[in-house]
């Protein structure tokens, strides 16, 4: 006979009194009931809560907060009306100092606990706007028949469910203001229920809009889109498939997003799809401080590790002799030798390679570097840090969008390849997210 499902036992719907003890690494606040760990959406250290329950499994819970008994120093109103039902930002509620506070710490805390790593020396945090900084987003889009509304914006906090608003103040105005419009614009679409997803991208001039499209839309409906496009001097492209299917509406020029880096005198150019940074201001501070550390002269042979379309390869081109970008992506790869074309650097070369993978028998993997950079997905680059005892690097600068896969990794370059971590430092890439970009800085012992 088959094994009856166990049904999910109820949760309690009392409210329960908590004080926070500290916050997780996504930003929410933890507390223990009965010895068993509970998150808690808004709930900052020193807070007595009481919340309630929204979701319960073997080894810890979750809850929101259902009155707020003491408040913290750090907490402040959040700006946005739609905060708390839209899952975009976790952090709104958390002052713009103790945002970037709160940071540094959990960073510190995961070298110390996963990386078994003493950080000595921080950065200066990397600060920036904290509004309407976002140029790239993926924004859901769902045709509503009971309310005959489309709703455009982001998924509900902890839910499948588009959130409903009508402004996103983090987004780059030039989206986040036209939500509204955007939803009625596609409302009036033959093919309203047929586009899920509008991928956003907004370089220093141009805003792309590519949208998803599962059928063809009609004549009517490109015009109605074009009309929308030169109104808010947005490119408005379809996408059939996957990102090399994104093309412009019929008869209307394809617009290439730039951004710039004036310090270096460089200009990037990406397609709508494409991996960039979010937040122009901190990327440039970023690059800066790659820069600024590394010290680079033409005596140096650097290997820029997950390259992307070269955002760290051409400005450290300008400075060492030699910089070889690799990347697992090919048409990433194909857009950083143009984007080197379009800026005159020649001593750069790019090569694709999956870096998760053994890399020993390529011609590039076996040459030396002295420097090194890396920028990996969240994952990090557990697998490619065992070459670096062939290239023997002097010194490393390691970017990271997770400080738990930085810890591990700091961990396997000091307790293992014997190097010191001299620095280390988060960056304000997400302002009212939980997310944590950092960078810190190695040298040979």
């Amino acid at each position: 006979m088959p094994k009856k499902r166990s049904r999910k036992k109820p949760l309690p719907e009392t409210p329960v009194q908590v004080t926070i003890e500290s916050l997780a690494h996504d930003g929410r606040g933890v507390a223990h009931v009965d010895g068993k760990v509970i998150f808690i959406d808004e709930a900052l250290p020193g807070e007595t809560v009481e919340f309630i329950y929204t979701d319960s499994r073997k080894d810890y819970a979750e809850g929101r907060v259902a009155t707020l008994l003491s408040r913290s120093v750090d907490r402040v109103d959040a700006l946005c009306p739609h905060y708390g039902v839209c899952g975009g930002c976790s952090f709104q509620h958390v002052e713009a100092s103790a945002q970037i506070r709160i940071k540094q710490e959990l960073l510190a805390d995961q070298f110390k606990r996963i990386g078994k790593v003493e950080l000595t020396e921080l950065w200066q945090p990397l600060t920036g706007p904290h509004w309407g900084y976002r140029r790239k987003a993926r924004m859901g889009v769902k045709y509503v028949a009971k309310k005959d509304r489309v709703l455009v914006g982001f998924r509900e906090r902890r839910h499948p469910y588009l959130a409903e608003i009508d402004s996103c103040i983090v987004m780059h105005p030039i989206v986040g203001t036209k939500l509204l419009a955007l939803g009625e614009m596609i409302g009036g679409l033959s093919i309203r229920d047929k586009i899920p997803q509008i991928e956003v991208a907004i370089g220093d001039e141009q805003c792309v809009l590519s949208l998803r499209v599962l059928e063809p839309p009609t004549a009517a409906d490109q015009e109605r889109m074009r009309a929308f496009g030169h109104e808010h001097n947005i490119s408005l492209c379809l996408q059939s498939k996957g990102p090399d299917t994104i093309v412009p509406l019929d008869g209307e020029p394809e617009i290439i997003p730039t951004y710039a880096l004036p310090d270096q005198n460089l200009e990037f150019k990406f397609k709508p799809a494409m991996f960039t940074q979010v937040n122009y201001d901190i990327n440039r501070q970023m690059i800066n401080r790659v820069l600024a550390t590394l010290d680079l002269n033409e005596n140096d042979t650097v290997l820029d590790l997950f390259c992307g379309l070269g955002n760290f390869t051409l400005p450290m081109a300008k400075f060492a002799g030699k910089v070889v970008g690799i990347e697992g992506d090919l048409p990433l790869v194909n857009h950083a030798k143009e984007n080197a074309r379009h800026n005159n650097i020649n001593n750069v070369e790019f090569y694709v390679a999956d870096l998760s993978k053994d890399i020993s028998d390529q011609p590039w993997a076996q040459r030396k570097y002295n420097k090194i950079l890396l920028d990996p997905s969240r994952a990090g680059a557990s697998e490619v840090l065992q070459h670096f005892k062939k290239w023997q690097p002097e010194q490393i600068v390691y970017v990271s969008c997770n400080p738990s896969t930085l810890a591990r990794d700091a961990g396997i370059l000091v307790n293992e390849l014997g190097y010191k971590l001299l620095k280390a430092g988060v960056m304000d890439m997400f302002p009212q997210t939980g997310h944590v970009e950092s960078m810190a800085s190695f040298q040979k012992a």
